[in-house]
């Protein structure tokens, strides 16, 4: 049997979870009777709750699983977590053949979870549609490989890369259906981003979870719209930080490299903090010193051209003399919103 049709429907009942399960990754599952008839699927909905595979069979209460097939994007835990191991549970349900996308990159699991299936006499497929698994959990990949914070920007420009005009006029630069893929976009990622120049041009509300805010100088106004909801993390430089703060903001000092705040510490710190994943959503200045950190990019482009030198541009924090010094990039995807379009890219090795 082919399985790359019931994987992709794994992978779209995995993405049901984004925004809900981080620190873990993303999962869906399939299960078929050994008839090879759909009879069950699951996803992991929330961190803490039932893994996919454990959602999908715990469904089941007649045995008709016994014999069948199970399809998952993610090799089964091995492990002792939040929940037991998936792995013994498949084993104990009579499952006879297991269907994975990627193998898990947790060094926990890494193949354990393979190992004790094939051990029981579990048949084990690997790597169907592996690609498309892996950048389903590009966040959880990097996180579990790298032990860094996942970093996407977002930005929305005309043809001509602007994103307001010199006196700060931006609303609106792309079209409504747009803006609501942009809010799609922001649930997938554990914290939003900006500078205290957006919050002071803008006023914006941001609502999301957790909120990160670039203010060296802590000159933004904390009964600014973005204060007034969510956990606020405030990043600064100064001696001394405003008195009776709500319980919602913190504030966390870092240091200061060319007059404006280390990135490089922010990232580290937010990690540290498990923000596993951070979308930047700011100004042309914080765009262009973050893209030697960015790991991918959702570039909304309007078909608009101002033709005007003086508005602002979505990247600008360098000044190159040789074309060769850009930053390169790999595009992954275009997507139409009408009128406007979405790329979507990732940066090369070499930047």
């Amino acid at each position: 049997m082919q399985y790359e049709e019931l994987m992709k429907k794994c992978i779209e009942l995995a993405k049901q979870g984004e925004g809900n399960t981080s620190p873990n990754p993303l999962v869906g599952c399939v299960v078929l009777d050994k008839n090879e008839n759909l009879i069950s699927t699951g996803f992991h909905a929330k961190y803490g709750q039932n893994h996919a595979e454990r959602d999908a069979l715990l469904k089941l209460k007649n045995g008709e699983e016994h014999g069948g097939t199970l399809i998952v994007n993610l090799e089964p835990c091995s492990h002792y977590g939040k929940t037991p191991p998936c792995a013994d549970l498949i084993i104990e349900r009579g499952i006879k053949k297991v269907v994975i996308g990627m193998r898990d990159v947790n060094p926990i699991v890494a193949g354990n979870g393979i190992k004790k299936l094939k051990d029981a006499g579990i048949e084990v497929v690997e790597n169907v549609l592996n690609n498309e698994c892996l950048k389903l959990n590009e966040v959880f990949i990097k996180n579990m490989t790298k032990h860094k914070t996942f970093i996407a920007l977002k930005t929305a420009a005309t043809l001509d890369g602007k994103i307001a005009t010199s006196n700060g006029s931006s609303k609106w630069i792309t079209s409504e259906e747009a803006r609501e893929e942009v809010k799609v976009i922001r649930k997938r990622y554990d914290a939003i981003m900006t500078s205290s120049s957006t919050v002071i041009a803008d006023n914006p509300v941001m609502l999301h979870r957790t909120k990160i805010i670039l203010d060296r100088e802590l000159k933004t106004d904390l009964k600014s719209k973005i204060y007034q909801s969510g956990e606020i993390i405030v990043f600064h430089s100064q001696d001394k930080v405003p008195s009776q703060t709500a319980k919602n903001i913190k504030f966390i000092p870092a240091p200061v490299e060319d007059n404006k705040l280390n990135l490089e510490f922010i990232f580290s710190k937010l990690y540290e903090l498990n923000i596993m994943s951070v979308l930047i959503e700011s100004g042309g200045v914080l765009n262009g010193n973050a893209l030697k950190y960015v790991d991918k990019i959702y570039h909304f482009i309007a078909p608009k051209i101002t033709a005007d030198n003086s508005c602002l541009s979505c990247f600008n924090s360098r000044q190159i003399n040789d074309i060769n010094s850009s930053y390169d990039f790999k595009i992954d995807r275009i997507d139409s919103y009408p009128p406007d379009i979405l790329l979507t890219y990732y940066p090369m090795a070499n930047n």
